[in-house]
């Protein structure tokens, strides 16, 4: 449960209970639930009840406007009910891309800390034993990698409880979860050892021979190696997120505490060692056989292919595909050049890393960025990747970009290491000739200094703030807002053309009350939604009634289209922006059929709502009738300006 517990159970009961809920969906704003017995339900209680804005009977919903948390109520709500979360419309906002960036982001965000640490105690091990300062041997090179490399090593148990939280399941399983795919005993290099023999082969004869040591019920386990990896994990406890809430309802209250876990891992982890190892496995060796296949007429483009696609690879563990043909290559050829290309990616991610810590304003982003800079450059990539260049997404297409390039230019120059062994720059001494020829090592040293300049270079150039600013441009608009902070309020452009209606006449009392923030209602003559400023979309629902934005200068604002518009489950309605993009005043947000909406009955009023109004002195509309697109709307005044008026009298005597 999480913190609205309390104030979800006080929901509960005041709906009548978990047997009179039918239904239960969420909008931008409120909770909305069907109730098989609206009767039964205690609508003095509930209003009154602290955390409960208001009630609203409309549309054949008992709704229970809470207000921009709404989520977070929602989420407690449906542990309490058994009902599996899900957002009103259906699934998440914004580009496939967009919420698999956020999926990532959201389960690292927790340990890019301390992965960040261990890189660079990893990466300062490995330079102390280069420089001759202990060996390899010494129990103090040993200590030093077991703790510089023990996140790395067993990242799937802390992915596991990281994911678990952001799919919103017991942390504690998602942590067993990951620890079964590190479990010693069910690891390829384990199961291979001693030249142990498969009990058979799947495949045999393809590119997809798969030896089986273990077998499940029969079943065929095509096992490989987890430790390290990433995206098996994540699949294996979103798979368990899914049915859990299954189990949670199903399952007698008197064994919950202990069956509902049991059942839970136990389906999760054999459908992962079954179904997505495997899945893994083949899709690395589709990729490592394509590359052998372009590489026989164009060791160019294959080195473009390895470099420019490394990390995409390294997120999803599909770079594993080339670690036997690495080995394959040295032991037979004596070098490999087939993997060799994507040596340049560790710089590229080096050299945009430090860009962006020489161009970011923001201070967290910079003290991520400077011990992601020096593990990268020791080749432990994983805090670069994960903290910095998957949540800036420009910057990580910059990597994969110069990345490609560099790699390109290794494979075409043959680029070959002689022995298995090192990380980065400490590859080095590996890519001089048997016969001590350097022309190998110079290839390598070119890639390192073109993918360092190349990346710092570009990022340089063209990476901008998460606000939509450059550094540059991010001192203008402060300097912008400090003057019009100083010249008078902040002024809010009209988001549609149309009549303007006070707050307090909609009808909406959870709009018109005032408890959601001040603002005003419009009554649209066109369907046409536009940005009131220059700033983000924070929230977009699928459904496309309702939209939230947050201004650079920091006022947040939610349009609502019409009354109980979201019972059309996005008929009419045509969203032109995403979830997370940033957009400017004036451009296009909202399309809407508004002719469609009036003919079924639907009244149009439009609230436009300051919905963090507690942070200024006071909102305060226009005195106008009707409005065009962009016109004036709203004034917020700034405390900044309270502050002023405080003074004056002071200022005067």
């Amino acid at each position: 449960m999480g913190k609205y517990e309390q104030l979800a159970k006080e929901i509960v009961q005041h709906a009548g209970g978990v047997d009179n809920i039918t239904g239960l969906t969420h909008c931008i704003t409120r909770l909305r639930f069907k109730l098989a017995d609206e009767s039964r339900a205690d609508d003095e209680a509930m209003s009154a009840t602290d955390g409960v804005v208001t009630l609203v009977k409309s549309g054949g919903q008992y709704q229970v406007v809470i207000g921009n948390h709404v989520a977070d109520v929602y989420a407690d709500v449906t542990e309490i009910i058994g009902t599996p979360a899900a957002e009103e419309g259906g699934g998440g906002s914004g580009s496939l891309f967009d919420r698999f960036i956020d999926m990532i982001s959201g389960i690292f965000q927790p340990i890019l800390g301390v992965m960040a640490a261990t890189g660079m105690i990893k990466g300062f091990n490995v330079l102390f034993q280069t420089l001759g300062l202990y060996s390899q041997e010494s129990g103090t090179y040993i200590i030093l990698n077991g703790v510089g490399d023990a996140l790395f090593m067993f990242l799937p148990m802390f992915l596991g409880f990281t994911a678990a939280q952001k799919f919103k399941i017991r942390p504690m399983v998602g942590l067993v979860l990951g620890a079964v795919l590190c479990y010693p005993a069910l690891q390829l290099s384990t199961l291979s050892a001693d030249d142990a023999q498969p009990l058979y082969t799947l495949f045999n004869g393809t590119h997809f021979a798969s030896p089986v040591y273990l077998t499940f019920l029969s079943m065929p386990v095509i096992s490989m190696d987890y430790l390290s990896t990433v995206i098996p994990v994540i699949f294996v406890v979103y798979f368990a997120s899914k049915i859990e809430p299954l189990f949670d309802r199903i399952v007698p209250e008197v064994v919950k505490f202990f069956f509902v876990p049991m059942m839970t891992i136990l389906v999760s982890a054999v459908l992962g060692l079954i179904i997505i190892g495997p899945i893994t496995t083949f899709g690395s060796t589709l990729i490592s056989q394509t590359v052998l296949g372009v590489r026989s007429f164009s060791p160019l483009l294959a080195g473009a292919i390895v470099g420019g696609t490394w990390q995409i690879l390294m997120i999803f563990g599909l770079h594993w595909g080339f670690i036997p043909v690495y080995i394959n290559n040295i032991v037979t050829l004596g070098y490999d050049n087939v993997m060799m290309p994507f040596f340049g990616a560790s710089f590229a991610t080096t050299g945009v890393v430090a860009a962006v810590y020489f161009r970011t304003r923001n201070e967290k982003l910079k003290r991520l960025s400077l011990p992601a800079f020096i593990s990268a450059f020791f080749g432990v990539t994983e805090p670069a990747v994960y903290g910095v260049l998957l949540p800036l997404r420009r910057p990580f297409i910059i990597s994969c970009a110069v990345s490609a390039i560099v790699g390109g230019f290794l494979g075409a120059m043959n680029l070959r290491k002689f022995m298995v062994g090192g990380l980065s720059i400490f590859e080095l001494p590996a890519m001089i000739e048997e016969d001590g020829g350097l022309g190998n090592l110079r290839v390598a040293i070119i890639g390192i200094v073109t993918a360092l300049v190349l990346g710092f270079v570009l990022t340089f150039m063209l990476f901008k703030e998460r606000g939509g600013s450059s550094e540059t441009d991010g001192a203008q608009d402060d300097a912008s807002q400090q003057s019009q902070q100083d010249t008078g309020p902040m002024r809010l452009s009209s988001p549609v053309a149309g009549r303007v209606i006070p707050l307090a006449e909609g009808g909406d009392a959870a709009f018109s009350s005032g408890a959601l923030g001040k603002g005003v209602i419009i009554d649209p003559s066109e369907g046409l939604i536009v940005a009131p400023f220059d700033g983000r979309v924070t929230a977009l629902f699928p459904t496309g009634h309702a939209i939230g934005l947050t201004a650079d200068e920091g006022q947040e604002v939610l349009i609502h289209i019409g009354l109980d518009t979201v019972s059309l489950q996005g008929r009419g309605f045509t969203p032109k922006v995403a979830q997370g993009q940033r957009v400017h005043r004036g451009q296009e947000l909202l399309a809407f059929d508004i002719g469609l909406l009036r003919d079924e009955g639907y009244v149009m009023e439009t609230p436009v709502i300051i919905t963090n109004t507690e942070d200024y002195l006071d909102v305060v509309a226009e005195p106008v009738e009707a409005v065009e697109r962009g016109q004036a709307l709203i004034n917020i005044i700034t405390e900044h300006h309270q502050d002023n008026r405080k003074e004056e009298p002071h200022a005067t005597a």
